[in-house]
């Protein structure tokens, strides 16, 4: 059986909006409204969409590992409910700082992912609104990384490490990045 390629999504400044004091509970959840959209848009495509992404908050002790699988589920639940499509979703609790194969930038979430669901890493797409996000699909071997200038995005380009990375495209929002990629999603 062939490998298929994935979609792989950072959440947090990708689909719904960051928050300096993390994440912790629903009320601190607020969607893109152009994202929820542009997921729903892209649910038939040939690849398996999958968010991996880092959940400090754990680390930190701000909220429990329990919490943090439940606000994200609950996450999920929602872009699922408006039609939209997650096929699975990595969370690292691992705070900065931690050699953990797991945290962005290291590639552990997406090669996991890579050898549960038989990925071809190769032809997949990394989305982030973070440097680490791109280093962690270009580290995984993607076949482009993507940078959102929602969440921290904006400030991230204007870091000094973003013109030492391989080269990586940008797009104003996950909409922008979703109609240009898969301009025809039943393709």
């Amino acid at each position: 059986m062939p490998q298929q390629p994935a979609l792989f999504l950072d959440r947090d400044g990708v689909f719904i909006e960051n928050r300096s004091n993390y994440v912790r509970s629903w009320a601190d959840v607020e969607f893109f409204p152009q994202a929820l959209d542009a997921l729903a848009h892209i649910r038939d495509i040939p690849y398996k969409i999958i968010v991996v992404t880092n959940q400090s908050a754990v680390g930190r002790g701000l909220m429990s590992l329990e919490t943090a699988v439940s606000l994200n589920e609950r996450i999920l639940a929602e872009v699922r409910g408006r039609n939209g499509r997650i096929d699975a979703s990595y969370l690292c609790p691992a705070p900065p700082g931690t050699n953990d194969p797991c945290r962005k930038p290291r590639p552990g979430m997406l090669l996991q992912a890579a050898q549960e669901h038989k990925l071809d890493l190769s032809q997949s797409y990394m989305i982030g609104d973070a440097l680490t996000d791109l280093q962690a699909g270009q580290a995984a071997g993607v076949k482009q990384a993507i940078l959102l200038l929602t969440g921290r995005g904006q400030a991230q380009a204007q870091l000094p490490l973003a013109a030492e990375l391989p080269a990586f495209t940008t797009y104003p929002t996950l909409a922008d990045a979703l109609h240009h990629l898969f301009p025809d999603p039943k393709r």
